[in-house]
């Protein structure tokens, strides 16, 4: 029988984060896979965790992988770990899951900590659906492109951004999204300096330019802009589309309830007398 692999959030901070289920399950597998084995070193010996530790990172996922296969199929246990939070979420380990997947070995999470997640809990901003960025791209040029082609999304947007690319990142929000648009940055998450800043981005923008320096880890947090309220109203739109397309009533239905931001059902509930008329 093959092993299975454990994907083990760890503490993005805090240690008193761990779920008693993470520090057993690392406990009990046979080897743990770890971007940085110094850092994740500490966590384990905070623990009393004694399990053998193996660099898997950026530089080495792919020689690193194979072994760590061989091993799974050989019908040991692993866990992988990152240097904080859930692994595979702008961190490495997607080639090994991919693989894992692709060689009927499975995989199972262990969830804990992340700070995409935590940043969005406390933020105030909508959650009913969100954008994952990752990283923004380092280069001015491809950053903005980036920012460009989400600015017209009717979702929160979350990114992680290096301390000292977090005023040009904020400048760029200004510029593409505008001064007035809701951000919510999260720095710091669950550690002893921990700081959330909620506002508008050219408030943002302000406050940190005044500052000497920016420190942590961060998670910029962007909330769409408002929904403009629509020029008609669903019936008055429905009656429209009718009268000055060639679209059939199940594609004017769909295409009322995108513009009014309103579920299909609705729409298509008010279309019935309509139709029989």
């Amino acid at each position: 029988m093959t092993g299975t692999l454990y994907v083990v959030a760890t503490p993005i901070g805090n240690l008193e984060d761990m779920t008693y289920r993470a520090v057993r399950v690392l406990g009990e597998v046979a080897l743990i896979a770890a971007e940085d084995t110094r850092h994740s070193r500490k966590l384990l010996t905070h623990y009393g965790i004694a399990t053998r530790l193996i660099s898997y990172h950026d530089h080495n996922e792919k020689e690193r992988a194979e072994q760590l296969l061989a091993r799974l199929q050989g019908g040991e246990n692993v866990a992988l770990i990152s240097d904080a939070g859930t692994p595979c979420i702008a961190d490495p380990g997607y080639e090994l899951v991919q693989r894992c997947h692709l060689e009927g070995i499975a995989v199972v999470a262990v969830p804990g900590s992340s700070a995409v997640i935590a940043g969005l809990s406390i933020a105030g901003l909508p959650t009913e659906g969100f954008r994952f960025l990752g990283f923004l791209p380092a280069k001015a040029q491809a950053r903005r492109t980036v920012l460009q082609r989400c600015s017209d999304e009717t979702a929160t947007q979350v990114m992680y951004e290096a301390p000292h690319r977090l005023l040009a990142t904020l400048s760029d929000i200004v510029d593409i999204c505008g001064s007035d648009c809701r951000v919510a940055i999260a720095r710091e998450l669950t550690k002893r300096h921990e700081e959330l800043f909620s506002g508008t981005a050219q408030e943002a923008l302000t406050s940190f330019s005044e500052r000497e320096a920016v420190k942590g880890e961060l998670v910029v947090m962007v909330a769409p802009a408002p929904r403009q309220a629509p020029e008609m109203t669903i019936t008055e739109q429905l009656l429209h589309l009718r009268q000055t397309t060639d679209l059939n009533w199940k594609d004017i239905v769909k295409q009322v309830a995108r513009d009014q931001g309103v579920a299909g059902s609705e729409v298509y509930r008010e279309s019935l007398p309509l139709r029989k008329g």
